[in-house]
C-alpha cells in the first residue's frame, strides 16, 4: 500500500511539473517574440517601458492574455506614439485574436505573414504611414470580423481575396491612395455592416453585387472617381442607414428605389453629375435626418415635404438648376428641421412665407437665386435663426425693423440685392451679431449710432451703397471688429479717433468716399492692422509719425488724396507687399527703409513731388512686380542695383529728370511687360538687349535725347502692343524686322530723323489700330500699297516727310480711319474717293494731289490742255529773254550811231554857216511827205539816201 501511495504522489508531482514547464514555456516563447517586436519599434513615450523578460508578460502594457494566462490573445498599442516598421514576428503570435496598432507613426508595408494569424478577429492598423499594396494573404484570415487599415499611404487595387473574409463585419479602407475598381467579391461578405472606401482614387462602376451585403448599415464611398449610374440594386440593402457617395462622377437620375430604404438616416450624393428631378419617392424616408443633393445637375421643382420627412433636420440642395418656388408644406411646426440650404439655383418668387412656420430653423440659405419682393415684417418669427443668407437675389424695399427681434442672429448676408432705405436703429439690439454684409444694395442715410451696440460684430461690409454722414463717433465700442468695409459710399467728415480703439482691426477699407481731414493719431493702437485703403478721398496733411509703429501692415493704398509731407511713417513695417501713394503731394526723398519689406510686390509713388534718386537698396526687392515712380522730380541715373528685381513686370519712370543712358541690363528682366522711360533726359542709343524682353507689351521711351538707329532686335518683341519712340534724335531707316511684332496696335516713330523708305513689311502689322505715326521725319520714296492691309487702323500720320508718288488706291480700304494726315510731302495724283470726307489739312503741302476734298483732277486736266507744258513755258521764256536782250543791244548801238552822226553834223554846221544849217534842219524837220518810197536808213551815215534807181536817173 505504501508503495502505491508513493507512486501516486510521484505521478502528481510529474504532472504538476509538466504543467508548470508548459506554462512557463509558452510565456517564454511569447516573451521572446514580443521583445523582438519591441526592438523594432521606436518608443519615444516609453509605453513599452515595462516589457522586461523577468516580469509576467500578462502585466505588460497593451497585452491581453487568455483566461488561463498561457498565451497572448490581444495586442493593443493604439495611439502610443510608436514608429518604425511592422515586424514580421507578429505572425508568430498565432493565437492572437486582436491586433491594434492604430494611430501611431508606423511605416513600411503590411507584412504578408500576417495572413498566418488564423485566429485573428480584429486587425486595426489605421492612421499610420503604412505604404505598399494590401497583401492578398489578408484573405487567409477566415475568422476576421474587423479590418480597419485606412488612413495610410496604401496604393494599388483592393485585393479580391477580401471576398474570402466571410465573417467580416467592418471593412475600413478609407483615406488611402487605393485605385482600381471596387471588387465584385465584396458582395460575398453577407455579414458586413460597415463598408468605408471614401477618399481614395477608386474608379469604375459601383458593382451590382454589393447588394449581396444584406446586413450593410453604412456604405461610404465618397471622394473617389466612381462613375456610371447609382445601382438600382441598392434597394435590397434594407438595413442601410448611411449612404454617402458624395464627390464622385456618378451620373444619371437618382433611383426612385432609394425611397424604399426605410432605415436610411443619412443620404449624401453631393458633388456628382446627377440629373433629372428629385424623386418624390424620397418623401418615404421617414427616418431620414440629413439629405444632401447639392452640386449636381438636378432640375425641376422641389418636391420634398416635411409632413412626410418627419425626422429631417437638414436639407441641402444648393448648386443645382432647380426652379419654381419653395413648397408650401416644406415645414411643420414642432419639428427638428434646423438647416435649409437652397443657394445657387433658379428658384423664384417672393420670400416664401411658408418658411416662417419653420420656427426651429437655425440656418437658412436662399442666396444666389431669383427671389424678389420685400422682406416680410414677420421675419422675426424665425426666432431660432443664427444664420440668414439672402444675398444675390432681387429683394427690394427696406430692411424691416423687426429684424432687431432676431436675438440669436449671428450672420446676416443681404448683399447684392436692391434693398433701399436706412439701416433700422433696431439693429442695435442684435447683441450676438458677428457678421453684417449689406454691400451692393441701394441703401442710404447715415450709419446708425445704435449699430455700435452690436458689440459682438467682427465684420462689417457696406460697400457700394449710398450711405451719407460720418462714421459713428462711438465705433470704438466694437472691440472685436476685424474687418470694416465702407468703400464706394458718400460718407464724409474725418475719421473718428475712437476707431483707433478697435484694436483687433485687421482690414480697414474707406476708399471712394468724401472723407476729409487728417489721420487720427490713435491709429498707432491698430497693431493688428494688415490692410488699409483710403484712396479717392480728400484726406490731407502730413502722415502721423506714429504710423511707423504699425509693424504688421501688408497693403497700404492712400492714392488720390491730398496728403503731403514725407512718406517715412509708412516704412515701419517689414511685411509690406503693396504700397500705393499715387496722386498726392508727398515730397522729399524716397526712404531707403522701404527696402526692409523684402516681399514688396507693388510700389506706386507716381504723381507726387518726390525728389532725389532711387535708393540703391531697392535692388533687394526680389519679389517686386510693379514699380511706378512716374511724374515726380527724381534725378540721377537708373540704378544698376535694380537689375536684381528679376520679377518686375511694370517699370515706369517716365516724366522725371533721369539722365544717363538706358541700361542694357533691362534686357535681363524676363517678366517685363511694360517699360516707360519717356519724358526724361536720357541719351545714347536704344540698347538692342531690350529685344530679349520677350513678354514686353508696351515700350515707351519718347521725348528723350536718344540717338542712333532703331535696333533690329526690336523685332524680337513678338508680344509688343505699343511702341512709342517719338520726339528723339533717332536716325537711319525703320528696321524691316518690325514686321515680327505682329501684335502691335500702336506705333509712334514721329519727330525723329529717320530716313529711307517706309518698309513694305509694316503692311503685315494687321493688328495696328490706335495709330501709325511716322510724321516729322525724312522718309522718302512712295507710300507702300501694303499699308492698305491695315484694316483696323484708326489714325494714320505720314506728314512732314519727303514722300512722293501717288496715294496708293489700296489705302481706300482703310474704312476704320477717322484721322488721316498726308500733308507736306511731294505726293501727286488722285486721292482715293473714300478719303473725301477728311479736311483739306490732311493733304495740304502736296501741290499735285487732286480729288475731293482738293480740286478735282478733271479741272486740273482742262487747265493743262489750254495752257502749255512746263517745258514749253520754259523754252518760250528763254526765247523771249534772248530776243529782248538782242533788241536792247541793237537799240543801244543805233542810239550810239545817231549820237556820233549828230556830232558830225554839228561840226559841219559850224563850218558852212548858219544858212546851211537852217536848210538842213528844215530838210529834216519840216519835210511834208516824210521818207519817200524807195528810201531806207543808211546805218553808217544815219542820213536818208536816194535809191539806186534815183541815182541811175540822175
Amino acid at each position: 500500500m505504501g508503495s502505491i501511495h508513493i507512486c501516486h504522489l510521484m505521478l502528481f508531482f510529474f504532472v504538476l511539473c509538466a504543467s508548470l514547464v508548459g506554462t512557463l514555456g509558452g510565456n517564454s516563447t511569447d516573451s521572446y517574440l514580443l521583445l523582438r517586436i519591441k526592438s523594432e519599434f521606436t518608443d519615444p513615450v516609453g509605453v513599452l517601458g515595462n516589457w522586461y523578460p523577468r516580469d509576467d508578460i500578462c502585466t505588460w502594457n497593451g497585452l491581453t492574455c487568455s483566461n488561463d494566462q498561457t498565451h497572448i490573445v490581444g495586442l493593443n498599442l493604439s495611439g502610443s506614439g510608436l514608429s518604425g516598421l511592422l515586424s514580421s514576428s507578429l505572425s508568430q503570435l498565432t493565437l492572437l485574436e486582436t491586433l491594434d496598432l492604430s494611430m501611431n507613426s508606423l511605416s513600411g508595408p503590411i507584412p504578408p505573414d500576417l495572413g498566418k494569424l488564423h485566429n485573428l478577429k480584429e486587425l486595426l492598423l489605421f492612421s499610420n504611414s503604412l505604404s505598399g499594396k494590401i497583401p492578398q494573404e489578408i484573405g487567409l484570415l477566415k475568422k476576421l470580423q474587423v479590418l480597419r487599415i485606412g488612413d495610410n499611404l496604401l496604393t494599388g487595387e483592393i485585393t479580391s481575396s477580401i471576398g474570402n473574409l466571410t465573417e467580416l463585419r467592418v471593412l475600413g479602407l478609407a483615406y488611402c491612395q487605393l485605385n482600381g475598381t471596387i471588387p465584385v467579391e465584396i458582395g460575398n461578405l453577407k455579414l458586413l455592416n460597415s463598408l468605408d472606401l471614401q477618399k481614395n482614387n477608386l474608379v469604375g462602376l459601383i458593382p451590382e453585387e454589393i447588394s449581396g451585403c444584406i446586413e450593410l448599415q453604412n456604405f461610404a464611398a465618397s471622394n473617389n472617381k466612381l462613375e456610371g449610374d447609382i445601382p438600382v440594386s441598392l434597394k435590397k440593402l434594407q438595413t442601410l442607414q448611411i449612404l454617402n457617395l458624395a464627390n464622385n462622377s456618378l451620373s444619371g437620375s437618382i433611383p426612385i428605389q432609394l425611397g424604399s430604404l426605410s432605415n436610411l438616416t443619412y443620404l449624401n450624393l453631393l458633388g456628382n453629375k446627377l440629373n433629372g428631378e428629385i424623386p418624390s419617392e424620397l418623401n418615404q424616408l421617414a427616418q431620414l435626418q440629413r439629405l444632401d443633393l447639392s452640386r449636381n445637375n438636378l432640375t425641376g421643382t422641389i418636391s420634398l415635404f416635411n409632413t412626410q420627412l418627419k425626422s429631417i433636420n437638414s436639407i441641402v440642395l444648393s448648386d443645382n438648376f432647380l426652379t419654381g418656388s419653395i413648397p408650401t408644406n416644406l415645414c411643420i411646426s414642432n419639428s427638428d428641421f434646423s438647416q435649409l440650404f437652397l443657394a445657387r439655383n433658379h428658384l423664384s418668387g417672393k420670400f416664401p412665407l411658408e418658411l416662417l412656420n419653420c420656427s426651429s430653423l437655425q440656418e437658412l440659405d436662399l442666396s444666389n437665386n431669383e427671389f424678389e419682393g420685400v422682406l416680410p415684417c414677420s421675419l422675426d418669427k424665425l426666432g431660432s435663426l443664427t444664420d440668414l443668407l439672402l444675398n444675390n437675389n432681387s429683394f427690394s424695399g427696406t430692411l424691416p425693423p423687426e429684424i432687431g427681434n432676431m436675438s440669436k442672429l449671428i450672420t446676416l448676408f443681404l448683399f447684392d440685392n436692391m434693398i433701399t432705405g436706412k439701416i433700422p436703429s433696431e439693429i442695435g439690439k442684435l447683441k450676438r451679431l458677428s457678421v453684417l454684409y449689406l454691400y451692393d444694395n441701394q441703401m442710404s442715410g447715415p450709419i446708425p449710432i445704435e449699430l455700435t451696440n452690436c458689440t459682438s460684430l467682427t465684420e462689417i461690409d457696406f460697400f457700394g451703397n449710398q450711405f451719407t454722414g460720418s462714421i459713428p463717433a462711438t465705433i470704438g465700442k466694437l472691440k472685436f471688429l476685424s474687418f470694416l468695409q465702407l468703400r464706394q459710399n458718400e460718407l464724409s467728415g474725418p475719421i473718428p479717433p475712437s476707431l483707433g480703439y478697435c484694436k483687433k482691426l485687421q482690414k480697414l477699407v474707406l476708399a471712394d468716399n468724401n472723407f476729409s481731414g487728417s489721420l487720427p493719431r490713435t491709429f498707432k493702437f491698430l497693431s493688428d492692422l494688415l490692410l488699409i485703403t483710403l484712396y479717392n478721398n480728400s484726406f490731407e496733411g502730413p502722415l502721423p509719425q506714429s504710423l511707423f509703429l504699425l509693424k504688421n501692415l501688408k497693403i497700404i493704398n492712400f492714392s488720390h488724396n491730398k496728403f503731403n509731407g514725407n512718406i517715412f511713417p509708412l516704412s515701419g513695417s517689414n511685411s509690406l507687399s503693396v504700397l500705393d501713394l499715387t496722386n498726392n503731394s508727398f515730397s522729399g526723398p524716397i526712404p531707403s527703409s522701404l527696402a526692409m519689406s523684402k516681399n514688396l510686390t507693388r510700389l506706386r509713388l507716381a504723381h507726387n513731388l518726390l525728389t532725389g534718386t532711387i535708393p540703391f537698396e531697392f535692388g533687394q526687392f526680389h519679389e517686386l512686380s510693379f514699380l511706378d515712380l512716374s511724374f515726380n522730380n527724381l534725378t540721377g541715373e537708373i540704378e544698376t542695383e535694380l537689375s536684381n528685381c528679376k520679377k518686375v513686370g511694370h517699370f515706369l519712370l517716365n516724366n522725371n529728370q533721369f539722365s544717363g543712358m538706358i541700361p542694357r541690363w533691362l534686357g535681363s528682366l524676363e517678366d517685363l511687360g511694360e517699360l516707360d522711360l519717356s519724358s526724361n533726359n536720357l541719351h545714347g542709343k536704344v540698347p538692342g538687349e531690350i529685344g530679349n524682353c520677350s513678354r514686353l507689351l508696351k515700350l515707351s521711351i519718347h521725348t528723350n535725347k536718344l540717338s542712333g538707329e532703331i535696333p533690329v532686335e526690336i523685332g524680337n518683341l513678338n508680344s509688343l502692343n505699343v511702341l512709342n519712340l517719338q520726339r528723339n534724335n533717332l536716325s537711319g531707316s525703320i528696321p524691316p524686322t518690325i514686321q515680327q511684332c505682329k501684335k502691335l496696335y500702336e506705333l509712334r516713330l514721329s519727330k525723329n530723323s529717320l530716313t529711307g523708305q517706309i518698309p513694305l513689311e509694316i503692311g503685315s502689322l494687321t493688328e495696328l489700330q490706335v495709330i501709325l505715326d511716322l510724321s516729322g521725319n525724312q522718309l522718302s520714296g512712295k507710300i507702300p500699297s501694303s499699308l492698305g492691309n491695315l484694316l483696323k487702323l484708326e489714325r494714320l500720320n505720314l506728314s512732314f516727310n519727303q514722300l512722293k508718288g501717288e496715294v496708293p488706291p489700296s489705302l481706300g480700304k482703310l474704312t476704320s480711319l477717322h484721322m488721316l494726315n498726308l500733308s507736306n510731302n511731294y505726293l501727286q495724283g488722285q486721292i482715293p474717293s473714300t478719303f473725301s470726307g477728311f479736311p483739306l489739312s490732311s493733304f495740304m503741302g502736296n501741290d499735285k494731289l487732286c480729288g475731293p476734298p482738293l480740286e478735282s483732277c478733271s479741272g486740273i486736266a482742262d487747265h493743262e490742255k489750254k495752257g502749255l507744258t512746263s517745258t514749253e513755258v520754259a523754252g518760250i521764256l528763254v526765247v523771249i529773254v534772248f530776243t529782248a536782250t538782242v533788241i536792247c543791244l541793237v537799240l543801244l548801238y543805233v542810239m550810239l550811231r545817231i549820237w556820233c552822226n549828230w556830232r558830225k553834223v554839228m561840226i559841219s554846221n559850224s563850218e558852212t554857216g548858219a544858212l546851211e544849217h537852217n536848210r538842213e534842219e528844215e530838210k529834216w524837220i519840216y519835210r511834208d511827205n516824210g521818207i519817200r518810197s524807195g528810201e531806207y536808213w543808211n546805218m553808217k551815215s544815219m542820213e536818208l539816201e536816194p535809191s539806186s534807181q534815183d541815182k541811175a536817173s540822175s
